[in-house]
């Protein structure tokens, strides 16, 4: 009998992304390999201490959550989540310049810039 580590999912936590942000996930992971899902967290950084990081992920680990909207899995770890519960991924494009923006309900305030948050 196979024993899963992964924690439960919780159904009132949730990442969700907008349409243009499922949209650029989606292309981004059709470079990769087969069952890569989209990894959202944060690091300690920046004027207001946090910051999000993007990336990929072949793996999820025990420490992680994952979620699924529209066949788009979406990975996040264990210490992450609390500080962006209920986080909506949005993705914009404004000239030559193109990036993913938060909206996270759990923010109290963010840096100028916008690079980074605080909880």
């Amino acid at each position: 009998m196979a024993v899963s580590c992964r924690p439960p999912r919780n159904p009132d936590v949730a990442i969700t992304l907008t349409a243009a942000a499922k949209q650029r996930v989606v292309t981004w992971l059709s470079t990769q390999a087969p069952g890569t899902a989209f990894r959202i967290g944060v690091r300690r950084t920046g004027c207001s201490g946090l910051a999000y990081v993007v990336g990929y992920e072949a793996a999820p680990g025990p420490a992680d959550t994952v979620f699924e909207q529209d066949g788009v899995r979406i990975v996040v770890d264990r210490d992450a989540l609390p500080l962006i519960d209920g986080t909506e991924v949005d993705y914009v494009r404004q000239g030559l310049n193109e990036a993913f923006r938060f909206r996270n309900p759990q923010a109290r305030g963010e840096c100028g810039c916008g690079e980074s948050f605080t909880v």
